[in-house]
């Protein structure tokens, strides 16, 4: 059961939404076996959903807030095999050898780097899951996956609406437009 958005301790910092947490980590496939790395971890929400279902999390994030907030929210929920390392990725995969998958949702302009090096450490059948709100992510990914022939990669658009009360009215008010792209390597 996925944890309602409320429940998290917020702060200023970006928090990946309950719906695309759930396609998020539908699309990644994770297996209790699995060590996986959360590129960008924000307020720790994708990892600590992940941390739930799979042996080892990475949480790589370099906001000194957002440290905090995932060191807080994993002791709020109780999970204790997350390993937050405070870096700008890709700098902070030195502690990481293998990887199963890679969640990615922030990459401060490092995207391509950031998938350099975890390729290097991913096993085969590995699969990586990216939330891109821009276009310029979006494209970089694309990029980056098509020049490779060892990754499988489909994407999908999803916009969330949620139905808010406005007086006597019912209005739907729009979140963020995501692209997940899911890419599975091959070989």
């Amino acid at each position: 059961m996925m944890i309602d958005d409320a429940e998290f301790i917020r702060g200023k910092v970006p928090m990946t939404k309950q719906e695309i947490r759930v396609l998020t980590i539908a699309k990644a496939h994770l297996q209790s076996s699995d060590v996986i790395v959360d590129v960008g971890a924000g307020t720790g929400s994708l990892s600590i959903e992940a941390a739930r279902q799979c042996r080892k999390v990475f949480a790589i994030e370099r906001n000194a807030e957002a440290i905090e907030l995932i060191k807080l929210n994993s002791e709020k929920f109780g999970v204790e095999n997350i390993e937050i390392i405070h870096a700008e990725a890709p700098r902070g995969f030195e502690k990481i050898e293998r990887l199963d998958a890679a969640l990615i949702g922030g990459s401060g302009g490092l995207l391509q780097p950031i998938l350099d090096t975890i390729d290097t450490r991913l096993a085969i059948g590995g699969r990586i899951v990216l939330n891109c709100i821009t276009m310029q992510t979006l494209t970089s990914s694309l990029e980056w996956f098509r020049a490779r022939e060892n990754y499988a990669c489909e994407t999908i658009q999803v916009q969330i609406n949620r139905l808010e009360r406005i007086g006597n009215f019912d209005m739907l008010k729009a979140l963020n437009s995501i692209y997940i792209v899911n890419a599975n390597k091959k070989f």
